[in-house]
């Protein structure tokens, strides 16, 4: 094992101390650990990250049962179109894209390049909406009944990207399950990790068919990760969300740039 591997296991369990700490974020750790410290094609990487990210949701699932704050009839509508998406993104979209889309002279823009920037893009965006005030419960005053309607085109695109870029999205589900569904912040968020963890998982499975899989070393990753996750959660009880919210975003942003960087000098 080189330095290289045991900084990506300590990336592993900081990506569950992320999860912890703020109920998301974790594949904006683990792809670039994946791609960069790993050394793994983005392709492998998003789907080991939607493992990763699927069995960390689904941790915190279980223990939102116990609280009874899952919204299970707007899981469903969320859920369904979603997984539509996401397995046809990973079954058939991912697999036909050509490696090298096009050519300019002695520069080649390849598959690789475009979903790693794609991926920058949605982490500056994450980042912006995360360092925004957090959403209150007086936006659901903004509708007067519940829009099933765009929850599920916004389902669909949720879906698609996570197939695309494996991540389970939930910067883009929370709000909408507030605003559209009328829920509360707090079941918004439990809602989430049970949409994300459907999603994800049945993302990763539509790839069994075409990647080998390397399960002891996903195993280990996924286990440092959910043992992060309880580190997270501890610490939470102890710091200020929002200066940590602040803090984190700002390091996305750099680490964004640091991606499109490199991308972009290979």
């Amino acid at each position: 094992m080189n330095y290289l591997d045991i900084l990506g296991f300590f990336g592993a369990f900081l990506t569950g101390v992320i999860i912890g700490l703020f109920g998301g974020g974790g594949s904006i750790l683990a792809v670039p650990i994946f791609v960069y410290l790993f050394k793994l094609n983005p392709v492998i990487a998003t789907s080991y990250s939607m493992f990763v990210v699927g069995t960390s949701a689904a941790v915190g699932t279980l223990i939102n049962i116990n609280k009874k704050l899952i919204a299970y009839k707007t899981a469903l509508v969320f859920t369904l179109p979603a997984l539509v998406s996401v397995y046809m993104t990973r079954r058939f979209l991912i697999p036909n894209i050509p490696d090298i889309l096009f050519s300019f002279e002695n520069f080649d823009i390849t598959k690789k390049m475009v979903l790693m920037l794609f991926f920058s893009f949605v982490i500056i965006l994450s980042s912006v909406l995360m360092m925004k005030k957090p959403i209150t419960e007086s936006i659901t005053k903004t509708t007067s009944q519940k829009n099933y309607g765009l929850l599920i085109v916004i389902g669909l695109a949720v879906g698609v990207l996570t197939g695309l870029i494996g991540a389970g999205g939930g910067f883009i589900i929370v709000p909408a399950l507030v605003v559209f569904a009328r829920i509360t912040i707090k079941q918004a968020v439990a809602t989430s990790l049970i949409i994300i963890t459907f999603n994800s998982l049945i993302g990763f499975s539509s790839d069994l068919s075409f990647l080998k899989i390397e399960w002891d070393f996903l195993i280990l990753f996924t286990i440092l990760s959910i043992l992060g996750i309880f580190v997270g959660t501890y610490i939470s009880n102890y710091v200020r969300e929002s200066t940590l919210k602040t803090n984190f975003a700002r390091f996305m942003i750099v680490m964004a740039v640091v991606i499109i960087f490199k991308e972009l000098t290979a």
